[in-house]
């Protein structure tokens, strides 16, 4: 992990980035679909939920006064798919451990404990569709450093509200060294 003054942004991609699960209420034409900006890897073009995946969210993401982290089950193939879908840079990717059978009995979400450890005390922001107040409550207790637990809805998506929230926090005096 390079050292920076810049706080972290540990971002998930299945409910963030690729949103599901809603009914035809709220889109009674199905997701909204996008085209690339730009030459994308066949990787990219494959996969079958890639064009909900809105290309503008990755200006959105660089503009953020961060450094972003792929915190997600896709692990390198994050770098693979989705970076170049959004025209980002590699980006580090979380390690997970490997599951054991204590995960998850103290209802703490299992990426809390390792996002934690892997941001080492600088200040961090999490985005996931997972996130629970036993998380943040857990987080509040054991961080050293300032922690914004963001919850996005996976039906919608990150959207402009939730872009707002975290330039806010990213940029408060309380996040920067």
């Amino acid at each position: 992990m390079p050292d920076s003054p810049l706080p972290l942004l540990f971002l998930d991609i299945d409910g963030p980035l690729i949103p599901f699960g809603a009914t035809r209420q709220l889109f009674p034409n199905g997701y909204p679909t996008y085209e690339a900006a730009h030459r994308v890897p066949r990787e990219a073009e494959a996969h079958p939920l890639i064009t909900r995946v809105d290309p503008a969210h990755g200006p959105r993401l660089m503009a953020l006064p961060c450094e972003l982290v792929w915190a997600t089950t896709w692990m390198s193939d994050a770098n693979a798919v989705i970076a170049p879908w959004l025209g980002l840079p590699d980006l580090p990717v979380v390690a997970w451990p490997e599951p054991t059978a204590e995960d998850g009995r103290d209802g703490l979400h299992w990426k809390t404990r390792t996002l934690l450890s892997w941001a080492a005390g600088r200040p961090f922001a999490w985005v996931d569709d997972e996130i629970t107040d036993h998380d943040r409550t857990w987080i509040e207790h054991h961080s050293p450093g300032p922690a914004l637990l963001h919850r996005v809805d996976p039906r919608l998506g990150i959207t402009p509200h939730d872009f707002s929230v975290l330039g806010k926090w990213l940029g408060s005096s309380e996040t920067v060294s």
